[in-house]
């Protein structure tokens, strides 16, 4: 048995320790982020690399590469809000309506695209999964990187779409008989909008001093 494989027993199931300790990375992730702490990067960065493992491990290739694109957007994160940290506090803002439509276009665009890779190579869930399970696994793929980007350029939006993400995602996991990633997901979708509120109540207090400066 390898290192990814050892797994614990809870409640009598077996937990890969990977997947215990990285979704718990992903959970204080979301923490981090509240609080728009330089360590939000680090501790995404391990828990894909745990999450890697365990998702290589149980030969689920698309949520392996998935772990991989968030394990780099860390990389991009964590430089971007050290740009932001060094002279002045991380200042956080809505987007643009330019970068919105990025936003928006590059989802859907890339859930297409990403849809057609994971069907043709068999990359979902499990093999020859339907369509439409291959589909909402690519929107999460995707959305969890255009969020994550988002999140790296400090944008109250990247919130909103992690909720978009998990309105999805708590459904397919539970329907693919993963129950704990579906209660992560859920947990996940609570904390994202407390996030969204706390991220949008301090932009807005800060709007005035920001009008006065300028």
């Amino acid at each position: 048995m390898s290192w990814a494989d050892a797994s614990i027993d809870i409640f009598g199931l077996p937990v890969r320790w990977t997947d215990l300790i990285g979704n718990i990375c992903a959970l204080a992730t979301v923490v981090f982020a509240m609080r728009k702490s330089i360590w939000t990067w680090p501790v995404q960065f391990t828990g894909a690399v745990l999450l890697f493992a365990a998702s290589i491990s149980a030969h689920v290739t698309g949520n392996a590469l998935k772990q991989a694109l968030f394990g780099l957007l860390a990389i991009y994160g964590w430089w971007k809000w050290r740009q932001g940290t060094q002279q002045h506090e991380l200042a956080v803002r809505p987007a643009t309506g330019r970068e919105r439509l990025v936003l928006i276009t590059a989802a859907v665009l890339g859930t297409i695209v990403v849809a057609a890779l994971f069907k043709t190579f068999n990359l979902s869930w499990y093999p020859d999964a339907p369509l439409a399970v291959v589909a909402a696994d690519a929107y999460i793929f995707v959305g969890g990187a255009v969020a994550t980007w988002a999140q790296g350029r400090a944008l109250v939006d990247f919130w909103i779409v992690w909720v978009a993400v998990d309105l999805v995602g708590v459904p397919v996991a539970f329907n693919s008989g993963l129950y704990v990633s579906g209660a992560v997901y859920a947990i996940f979708f609570v904390m994202v909008l407390v996030g969204f509120v706390k991220w949008l109540r301090e932009y807005r207090a800060s709007a005035p001093a920001v009008a006065v400066a300028s």
